[in-house]
């Protein structure tokens, strides 16, 4: 039995609500009031799911309060709806039409609830996110100064990355802190760090970005991420597989990261030098490596999580 869904078009003041392509439609406030009543506009409607856009963090406030009045949620990728509605005919774009046909994609691609990530979790994410920012500041802030040589502003400079370096040791710190104290956490932190190369802010970074990581096959996790190649052919024609998509900000830190460990797995050094006398590309050998340490990292994971589950 098909479920009734509510498609909604966030903005940063408003939530626009239409019950499936064309039923019923209304707005209200982006605020714990506004969403309370979104809540019952679904109730009342006999809404079984809700899907939403991601909109640059304005889709959070409601995602999580329609949870916690008992209203399942789920976000959806823009672009992929964009690309819906185009393909469906649908060219011209209001917020009211945005909500149904967000609402018609969540159908046609029978997206599920996805329940929001905990408090622990979300805090982990928030500290990750701003250590993350920190450190792109700091670097940043240290090319500017090279350029500098007034003794006053680099007086100013020195300053500035001494407040910003107290800043990074305190998040890595409570991070590390927010790791040991969760079970799960401190024993995936062992079981990725057995991986020589693999360290602290890898860690971190997997933990906030993938906490999917060992409840999926290796292919879904690479998919997920965006290290899958995706096929291109069409009729004779073999077209040249690419990866796209996924979670950029994992694939990254993977690419860095695999650099790094192939200098100390053999396996690593082993598959990097085969992929190299093979005359393999380097961009595709930076690729193969960081897919086969993700696998890796997820299989080390599923091991981790098999044996909390069942213990001996």
């Amino acid at each position: 039995m098909t479920q009734t869904i509510c498609g909604v078009d966030v903005s940063s003041e408003t939530l626009d609500a239409r019950v499936g392509r064309a039923g019923a439609a209304a707005r209200f406030a982006r605020t714990a009031e506004g969403i309370e009543a979104l809540a019952g506009f679904c109730k009342r409607h006999g809404v079984g799911l809700v899907a939403m856009e991601a909109t640059g963090g304005y889709e959070k406030l409601a995602y999580a309060l329609l949870w916690a009045q008992g209203v399942p949620a789920a976000i959806v990728n823009p672009r992929s709806v964009r690309r819906f509605a185009e393909a469906m005919g649908f060219l011209e774009k209001t917020d009211r039409i945005d909500a149904g046909v967000i609402a018609w994609y969540a159908e046609v691609k029978r997206i599920v609830a996805q329940a929001p990530a905990g408090e622990t979790q979300e805090r982990l994410e928030a500290m990750v996110t701003r250590l993350r920012q920190l450190t792109e500041l700091r670097t940043a802030q240290a090319n500017q100064r090279r350029l500098l040589s007034d003794r006053a502003v680099l007086a100013a400079f020195e300053e500035l990355l001494a407040f910003i370096a107290r800043q990074i040791r305190h998040f890595e710190r409570a991070i590390a802190e927010l790791i040991e104290g969760d079970p799960l956490w401190k024993a995936l932190d062992a079981a990725f760090r057995s991986i020589k190369g693999v360290a602290d802010r890898t860690v971190a970074r997997l933990m906030a970005e993938l906490p999917e990581i060992g409840t999926l096959s290796g292919k879904a996790a690479s998919k997920l991420v965006g290290l899958a190649p995706l096929a291109r052919d069409s009729g004779k024609r073999e077209g040249k597989r690419q990866v796209r998509g996924g979670r950029s900000g994992v694939r990254a830190v993977l690419f860095v990261v695999a650099e790094v460990v192939r200098r100390h797995e053999p396996d690593f050094a082993a598959f990097h030098k085969r992929l190299s006398q093979a005359g393999k590309p380097k961009k595709l050998i930076r690729i193969a490596l960081a897919h086969k340490l993700l696998v890796r990292l997820n299989a080390k994971a599923r091991d981790v999580r098999a044996k909390m589950t069942c213990p001996a």
